[in-house]
């Protein structure tokens, strides 16, 4: 696995310039620091402290998340739902800090140990989501593939507790305990090889999913999104939550300040800003004709982690939306490729 490389004050420029606009194009070239946004950057980036770990300027941040110590936990079958000729599918408990998280497990057939994954699904009102939702196709396809699959609830669904606030919500900062507490729960088990963890998330789930990846360069040797939110957290609250909760958009931009009052502020919560601590192999999956989560998005995260020297591959399709229905098999083909060679698998017969 290669090392965590160290956040760098060009990747924080980066990050805040572009909370003018998001790039559109299908350019490998990130936006260059002389770019008109540069206007709005405070005159000095601030630097690396001496641990290595990026400047923690907010509490609130994804740096200071960087910091905090997530203990691994083992995890607690609830509930055997069902068994296949290939798998077996349980309700499970883990933890995740002080809170406890739900989320569904498929065990293969066998002694293993097995690759493991975990998956992020994307954004469904807490209010009406089930236990496992949002990423069924997925979960049966790639236990089919030989992987002890953990879908995690997240905070706030189905049996998780709540979280602490509806910023911790908001921001997904929650959501990103959640997914890496998962990992860690899961290289516990007997049966999974903690040598050869994935992760997976779609939409909102993509961009916890890159949240995870700058918080913990070490935690997966691969990752895969689909049809993923901005890695900008400004661009998906106006997009989403200005849209669907304005009065919570207005309350977190009275209280924390817009992204042109508190650049530094929402670039603290970008994955972007940090995508130079992308230390393992990514896939990105988006359809050209998305209307959800815009396929800007997707070139415009892919140009910022090729300039940040990350290993990461777009596949785009041509005439697919938000949901993956005609191409989604050929997707997962793919995926299941991807992984496979990162994780050093060999294919089955």
């Amino acid at each position: 696995m290669s090392r965590a490389r160290t956040a760098t004050a060009g990747a924080v420029l980066l990050a805040l310039s572009a909370l003018a606009a998001c790039s559109d194009g299908d350019g490998p070239a990130a936006r260059p620091a002389g770019s008109p946004s540069a206007s709005a950057l405070p005159a000095e980036a601030p630097t690396a402290p001496p641990d290595g770990l990026p400047e923690v300027t907010d509490e609130r941040s994804l740096a200071a998340l960087m910091r905090e110590e997530i203990p691994a936990s083992r995890i607690r079958t609830v509930a055997v739902e069902s068994r296949t000729d290939a798998y077996t599918r349980s309700r499970v408990t883990y933890r995740a800090g002080d809170l406890t998280i739900s989320g569904v497990l498929l065990r293969p057939r066998g002694a293993g140990p097995f690759p493991g994954i975990v998956l992020n699904h994307g954004y469904i009102d807490p209010d009406v989501y089930r236990p496992g939702q949002g990423l069924a196709r997925e979960q049966d396809r790639l236990a089919r593939a030989g992987f002890v699959v953990l879908h995690t609830d997240y905070r706030g669904h189905a049996g998780s507790d709540e979280p602490v606030d509806d910023f911790d919500r908001e921001s997904r900062l929650g959501y990103t305990r959640d997914t890496i507490a998962a990992v860690l729960a899961l290289e516990q088990e007997p049966y999974v090889d903690a040598d050869r963890m994935a992760m997976l998330g779609r939409s909102m789930g993509g961009g916890v999913t890159l949240n995870a990846l700058v918080v913990r360069p070490d935690l997966v040797e691969a990752a895969v999104i689909y049809a993923s939110v901005s890695s900008l957290l400004h661009e998906n609250v106006e997009h989403f939550t200005r849209r669907s909760r304005p009065s919570q958009a207005d309350r977190i931009h009275a209280e924390y300040g817009t992204p042109e009052q508190a650049p530094e502020f929402w670039a603290g919560l970008s994955a972007r800003t940090y995508f130079d601590r992308v230390s393992d192999p990514l896939l990105i999956h988006h359809g050209r004709v998305d209307d959800t989560c815009p396929y800007r998005w997707a070139t415009a995260t892919q140009r910022a982690l090729v300039a940040a020297g990350a290993d990461s591959e777009l596949l785009t399709y041509d005439g697919e939306s938000h949901t993956f229905y005609s191409r989604w098999s050929e997707s997962m083909d793919r995926t299941i490729a991807f992984l496979r060679r990162h994780l050093g698998i060999s294919p089955r017969s």
